[in-house]
């Protein structure tokens, strides 16, 4: 069990303590107050709609003078010293959640104007949240313990409950980019959580197939546990199988490393996930972590995307929450840049086969970490797979 403590820094933003135990550490005030002399917050930027695309864009100038890659020593969320006065007023810390100081959306909450058309603006509503997944300002999530990483786990479901319930959101996306490759503004290991108030372009895009797929089933099975049937009785693109979860490469990968982890049970979120789930889930993301920065000498930048059913009456009860892991590295000294065939026309081409990607990645060797109680075997090359679980809509 994790323990949470919720205070506010001196601008009002909310900041939350996700402690690795059932019980807080102890905190007081002295040692927890934000007393910097911070600016009062500003108004949100605003959103355009795009009647070209149907899609609404958001547009955020105040952003450009957010912190970049600062130093060790003045980095804005590694804990509190003397010296450096951070986002964080602890002098230690497991998991923080926080509001972020440079939004893309929010601070104020509410929707986007109705039957939008050209020239339609309105506020940029929304909420947009900063995890620190450690204290140390070095290392990666992969390098995290498993009890930190289900504590990570935690925090993702209870903010993306908390954040579903606020007044105008359609979508809660918690995601990390790592390495600058992928263009990280903080060395210091963490990731974002984005509350919209709106349907994101991928997602809607995303949700009507589920939905199509749905109705088409009479309501009796979702795509994405349709497709994972699918990966499983083939079995070339497996890279592991679990009690609640299976990793794989997409039949149809986009990128030169992409995998997708999806639980066996269909849930619209990360909220809905039972205390054995998330406890399996701890396990099995840190294993692929760890199995793709094993893949070459360096660290492998990625974006790793935790796809959430929206808050949308037609789309959620087709939705089933999944992890889309991507990255851009086709090779040790390459990357693979969107140009004209991907960035105009959204039209990829995989430099890599995801059968010979998925190969490569049960066959490499990661380094052990703390058992889980629900631990994952790496499956052989091209193994045969039993057939799926029972479970609601799989």
């Amino acid at each position: 069990m994790t323990g949470t403590t919720s205070t506010n820094l001196a601008d009002g933003r909310e900041l939350i303590y996700f402690d690795d135990t059932a019980t807080p550490k102890p905190r007081t005030a002295e040692t927890t107050t934000d007393r910097r002399p911070l600016p009062e917050r500003g108004e949100p930027g605003e959103v355009r709609f795009d009647a070209l695309t149907d899609e609404w864009v958001a547009v955020a100038a105040h952003r450009q003078s957010r912190t970049h890659l600062p130093p060790a020593d003045q980095c804005p969320i590694c804990p509190t010293t003397r010296n450096n006065p951070s986002e964080i007023p602890a002098p230690d810390y497991d998991v923080v959640v926080f509001e972020n100081r440079f939004p893309s959306l929010g601070p104020a909450l509410g929707p986007v104007p109705a039957a939008p058309a050209w020239g339609t603006t309105g506020p940029a509503y929304g909420r947009c949240e900063v995890v620190s997944f450690t204290p140390d300002h070095t290392g990666s999530f992969s390098g995290l313990s498993e009890a930190r990483a289900r504590t990570v786990v935690e925090a993702w479901a209870h903010r993306t409950e908390a954040l579903s319930k606020l007044a105008g959101i359609k979508q809660v996306f918690p995601f990390e980019n790592r390495g600058a490759d992928i263009g990280v503004t903080l060395h210091h290991p963490h990731g974002q959580i984005y509350a919209y108030p709106y349907v994101t372009p991928r997602a809607a895009v995303l949700g009507a197939a589920a939905r199509k797929f749905y109705d088409g089933s009479g309501g009796r099975q979702t795509l994405t546990g349709s497709l994972l049937r699918a990966e499983r009785e083939d079995g070339s693109r497996m890279v592991m199988e679990g009690e609640n979860f299976s990793a794989y490469v997409p039949f149809a990968a986009r990128w030169p490393l992409e995998i997708h982890l999806v639980p066996h049970r269909q849930v619209p979120d990360l909220a809905a996930l039972s205390g054995e789930e998330k406890d399996e889930l701890a396990h099995v993301y840190l294993d692929l972590l760890k199995r793709l920065d094993a893949l070459y000498p360096t660290p492998t930048p990625y974006i790793s995307a935790w796809h959430q059913a929206p808050l949308d009456d037609l789309l959620r009860p087709a939705g089933y929450l999944h992890l889309q892991l991507t990255s851009p590295r086709r090779a040790a000294d390459k990357l693979k840049y969107l140009a004209g065939s991907e960035a105009a026309m959204g039209a990829f081409i995989n430099d890599t086969t995801p059968e010979s990607v998925a190969e490569r990645l049960r066959a490499v060797t990661v380094p052990a970490s703390t058992p889980s109680p629900a631990a994952t075997t790496p499956l052989p090359s091209a193994a045969p797979l039993g057939a799926l679980p029972e479970g609601a809509h799989a």
